[in-house]
């Protein structure tokens, strides 16, 4: 493993990962505050600090560690999940639901920031090749944080997302996957099936509809 290749995706990446990250849970806390549960709130979890997101394991040592392990073939993360009691919230089926799509939301959301931000540098006639791959990996990153949390299994966002959308007596059943949902995930991951059969066309559905948003812009910097 080239260790300065290392340092320097970190150094790209590390601006998009942590605005990702923070953002998402960020907004899942807000989401919850607005819809009335105060949980995440009052234990200072709706900030933008990344300090209080950030899990050493799984935001840090796990990533870099098979970064380094699979040459950057395969990365797997995670930050602090944000403590929603559903119980509080005004509507708790109904109102799941919003509080997990927040978090792949605001990451939709910066995935078009990041465009925006790669076809101002390209108006601006700025060719430095960090700026512009740092941008390419703020789209990449949040389109892969966007699509992944939607995968409709508990604890991800889309399970809660599924459960909420559900009739009462199937919503139960998914429910109960999730103290080993993680688990499932993980094995789903490792065998490809989650990036053969969800990622992939997700992934380059959500890069068209990206395009499309910022074919405007992209044709007035042209």
């Amino acid at each position: 493993m080239d260790f300065g290749q290392l340092i320097q995706t970190i150094s790209l990446y590390a601006i998009p990962v942590l605005l990702s990250i923070t953002l998402h849970e960020a907004a899942h806390g807000y989401a919850a505050k607005l819809l009335g549960d105060n949980t995440a709130y009052m234990l200072g979890r709706v900030t933008l600090n990344p300090l209080k997101h950030i899990d050493p394991v799984g935001t840090i040592l796990m990533p870099l560690l098979l970064y380094v392990a699979t040459s950057g073939a395969f990365l797997f993360g995670y930050a602090k999940p944000v403590p929603v009691r559903f119980g509080n919230l005004r509507s708790p089926k109904r109102d799941m639901i919003w509080v997990a799509l927040a978090g792949p939301g605001v990451n939709f959301i910066q995935a078009l920031l990041w465009g925006v931000v790669f076809y101002l540098l390209q108006g601006m006639g700025i060719s430095e090749r960090f700026f512009i791959e740092m941008a390419q990996g703020g789209i990449l990153v949040n389109v892969v944080m966007f699509v992944f949390n939607l995968f409709p299994l508990p604890p991800l966002d889309g399970g809660r997302i599924l459960v909420g959308l559900l009739p009462y007596r199937q919503a139960v059943l998914v429910s109960r996957i999730e103290p080993w949902g993680f688990f499932v995930v993980m094995a789903l991951v490792v065998t490809g099936v989650v990036s053969s059969l969800w990622m992939r066309p997700l992934m380059g559905l959500s890069y068209e509809v990206i395009k499309l948003l910022l074919s405007p812009l992209a044709a007035l910097v042209a």
